[in-house]
């Protein structure tokens, strides 16, 4: 068990621009999981989407063969249950804070691929796409093809649980294993939830269980925002 304070984030760093051919992206690493997030611009839609005059804004996800104690094989037939349901969660998650009648007739894809898994790859994946997601409207605006950025607030995601008893925050992979509950939280900077999703691994938990898991992740993801907010100031 970790020596870390139950309300304290693993060690966080965010590295943007760390691909240089895409239009935006940010290698997120918190403790020892790692994520390469992408941004990707498409100045097309979706066929069912053209019509609406909105753009639209996606996520893909993946983990490295090794980016696990064994290897994975690759997904080649189709993403798995797992995959898309995290998917789709990157995707709402950046479309809650992008204004998509601004964006335009263009399509925005995060890709994050995971390079190294210990817990939380998939909120640490919203982080990071975040970060990557900003710096490519900054890059359409730059470019004179946006007036200004279609991203109207920051969002970021992390996981909470309840380890031999206790609430804490940020679960590595040990800690998610021996979790009696485990919660993933993705919230905007101005603290409207988009995503709860929590569950019990062996007794049901409380109410006020429940609310001391929340308030521990809101707690988190304020640092989390705050991370962002001076990674993209030093950006500009």
């Amino acid at each position: 068990m970790t020596d870390r304070a139950v309300d304290a984030l693993r060690p966080l760093l965010l590295e943007p621009g760390w691909a240089p051919y895409a239009e935006g992206s940010c290698l997120i690493s918190t403790g020892r999981t790692r994520v390469l997030c992408t941004a990707s611009v498409a100045e097309e839609v979706p066929a069912w989407r053209e019509r609406s005059g909105k753009g639209w804004v996606t996520g893909e996800y993946g983990m490295l063969p090794r980016s696990t104690h064994s290897r994975r094989d690759r997904e080649r037939d189709g993403v798995k249950g797992r995959t898309q349901e995290i998917q789709r969660l990157i995707g709402r998650s950046l479309r809650s804070v992008t204004d998509l009648a601004a964006l335009g007739p263009r399509t925005i894809t995060l890709d994050c691929d995971v390079l190294q898994a210990d817990g939380g790859t998939r909120t640490a994946s919203i982080t990071g796409a975040f970060v990557a997601l900003e710096l490519a409207c900054r890059s359409l605006v730059e470019q004179g093809l946006l007036a200004a950025s279609p991203v109207r607030e920051g969002v970021a995601a992390v996981s909470v649980g309840i380890v031999g008893g206790v609430p804490r925050l940020d679960l590595d992979y040990p800690m998610d294993r021996d979790a009696q509950v485990d919660m993933n939280v993705v919230a905007t900077a101005s603290g409207r939830l988009v995503e709860v999703q929590g569950t019990a691994e062996g007794d049901p938990f409380t109410r006020e269980e429940h609310d001391r898991l929340l308030d521990l992740a809101l707690g988190g993801i304020e640092q989390l925002l705050a991370a962002q907010r001076e990674i993209l100031g030093a950006a500009r």
